[in-house]
């Protein structure tokens, strides 16, 4: 079973995903007045907006100056590849995908990135996934497939589109989940304005229409709430239990969405939905229980992410503080050799 540490980005997923399902009901009554394009390049910029706080507040934290400056050649590309990936070219493939059919009829096909990213997080990023760890990859997808019953099957060319856009996002996630010299904050802002400008600007490109302040200030809020929180939390998850498995946690948000939409719009809970849910209940727990543990050793490394002193790996020392307090700032690593159960985080990029 998962120990009080790996609890702790199991909970960052659950919120991520959590406030990710509360954007589609309180989205809803938005989209009669901005279109889905515009709408989500404001969520996306209200992203933005919402974690610049938290890179103003830590400006001058003695740590924060590794946050931009220490930055590797491998960082820079793979935010390159993750904005490039899910900032532009997925949600472009989503949109003609959407164009060939109806919303409704192709969420099935999302599903598809939970598989892609555990495809590519096993085949080309060394994460290891037991078979526990690809029952809970199926019943996952299995779950999705039951909340989309009933929706209809979109065409070829429509479902092609929408894989490809979750072929798009599963290369985000996966190269995300490897960025250390950037923190989770600075990321979402950067993910923030590159998808909110281009998504808005094509939004506005296709369909131009006059925005009031009031409606643009909520589109903000939300993005600031649902979008920034959302995925800072995810990436910090992402970091600590690698792509695959933040993933799998991250696809409980369609559950959030209908738990919220009974909630604030009073939406009735179907059987299916029901049923999905226990589904994706036995594939969480297939999940956290899916680690394993052998010999292995560490390179000497120096990067920023979230972590505590009491597990094994970080040896440094703050004066005055607890071991289990668990924080973020830039430390170095001396190498190591030991055994332990792990998952496949920032130090456990190992061959098996």
């Amino acid at each position: 079973m998962i120990d009080c540490e790996q609890m702790v980005y199991v909970i960052l997923a659950l919120v991520s995903a959590m406030l990710f399902g509360l954007a589609s009901p309180v989205a809803k009554p938005l989209l009669g007045s901005i279109g889905p394009l515009q709408l989500a390049g404001l969520f996306y910029l209200g992203a933005a907006i919402g974690v610049a706080p938290l890179l103003v507040k830590t400006k001058g934290n003695k740590n924060a100056g590794a946050d931009a400056g220490n930055l590797t050649p491998s960082n820079i590309k793979r935010l390159a590849i993750a904005l490039m990936s899910g900032g532009i070219a997925a949600p472009v493939c989503l949109l003609f995908g959407l164009k060939a059919a109806s919303a409704s009829s192709v969420s099935m096909w999302l599903s598809l990135e939970a598989i892609f990213t555990s495809l590519l997080a096993s085949l080309l990023f060394r994460e290891h996934l037991g078979r526990l760890g690809w029952i809970a990859v199926m019943g996952a997808t299995f779950a999705a497939i039951l909340l989309s019953v009933g929706e209809g099957v979109s065409g070829i060319a429509a479902g092609s589109f929408v894989a490809a856009a979750c072929f798009f996002w599963a290369l985000d996630n996966n190269v995300t989940a490897l960025i250390d010299g950037i923190s989770p904050a600075r990321i979402t802002l950067l993910k923030g304005i590159v998808a909110g400008t281009i998504n808005f600007c094509v939004g506005f490109l296709i369909q131009p229409q006059t925005i009031s302040i009031s409606l643009i200030a909520a589109g903000l809020l939300v993005g600031a709430i649902c979008y920034g929180l959302s995925l800072t939390l995810y990436i910090m998850a992402a970091q600590g239990m690698g792509a695959a498995r933040s993933q799998i946690l991250f696809a409980t948000s369609p559950f959030w969405g209908v738990v919220f939409s009974g909630l604030i719009l009073h939406e009735t809970l179907s059987l299916v939905q029901l049923s999905a849910g226990i589904v994706l209940a036995g594939a969480l727990t297939a999940l956290l229980r899916d680690a394993h543990s052998h010999d292995h050793s560490h390179e000497h490394m120096a990067h920023t992410h979230m972590h505590r002193h009491d597990d094994g790996h970080h040896n440094h020392t703050h004066e005055g503080q607890p071991a289990s307090l668990t924080h973020t700032h830039w430390h170095e690593h001396e190498p190591m050799s030991h055994a332990h159960p792990h998952w496949p985080d920032l130090h456990h990029r190992h061959d098996h």
